[in-house]
């Protein structure tokens, strides 16, 4: 028997294969938007004849780096290095590529929050002893650079519990061998911990190390106050 269909049935029998292959076939992708460089990670283009100064240190002082160079702007070059500072181990392992070979007129620096941090292990990621160490390789190499150096309190780390969930050792410990440290080798002092401690009910994130934009700010301000104090020298 043979099967006859209508021309009207054949189109309609088309189109669902064309529309069910359609459903099928996955949809192009639309192309993802590059994410914007972060401004803090950015090179700067030196400003001929001005000084030039590096600020080193973990996430508290990516929050302040671009604020303290509006402050300095037409009295600095305000650098940074080029990533989160971490532990005063990877300070020892990459100072070096991070100082480069240009010369600097001021080094502000810190390490502290990350070494103190409880790692899964019970041990803090750099013990005091290690910490103190540590330190004193790391200002030797600064100081070799004849840059003036100024040190950076490490901030307080609020009680209880944080978010995400860590666990840190005492700040004021490490302070203390910072200050040991420092006093010894005749560096200066930047005292963060002093200048932002009156203020962390408001400028500090809720159970967080980090600050909002305007304790970033206040912390930028001392910073380039001290910077000040050192290129008027």
């Amino acid at each position: 028997m043979r099967l006859h269909t209508s021309l009207p049935c054949l189109a309609l029998l088309f189109g669902l294969i064309h529309t069910t292959g359609a459903a099928d076939t996955p949809a192009a992708k639309a192309p993802q938007a590059k994410r914007a460089p972060n401004p803090t990670m950015a090179p700067i283009q030196d400003v001929a004849g001005l000084p030039r100064v590096l600020l080193i240190g973990d996430s508290i002082s990516i929050g302040y780096t671009v604020p303290t160079r509006k402050l300095l702007e037409g009295k600095a070059n305000v650098h940074r290095i080029p990533t989160n500072g971490g532990p005063t181990k990877n300070g020892v392992a990459n100072i070096q590529k991070w100082l480069g070979t240009g010369k600097w007129d001021v080094i502000h620096f810190n390490w502290g929050i990350h070494d103190l941090k409880y790692m899964p292990d019970g041990k803090r990621q750099v013990e005091p002893a290690d910490y103190e160490a540590n330190l004193r390789s790391l200002v030797a190499t600064l100081k070799a650079t004849g840059a003036k150096l100024i040190w950076a309190t490490t901030t307080p780390i609020p009680e209880g519990e944080l978010n995400p969930q860590r666990k840190f050792g005492q700040v004021p410990e490490y302070n203390a061998i910072a200050a040991k440290v420092m006093a010894e080798n005749g560096v200066a002092i930047d005292d963060l911990n002093a200048h932002i401690t009156p203020h962390l009910a408001t400028m500090q994130n809720p159970r967080d190390v980090h600050y909002t934009a305007a304790g970033s700010e206040h912390l930028a301000q001392k910073v380039a106050e001290e910077i000040g104090k050192a290129l008027a020298k």
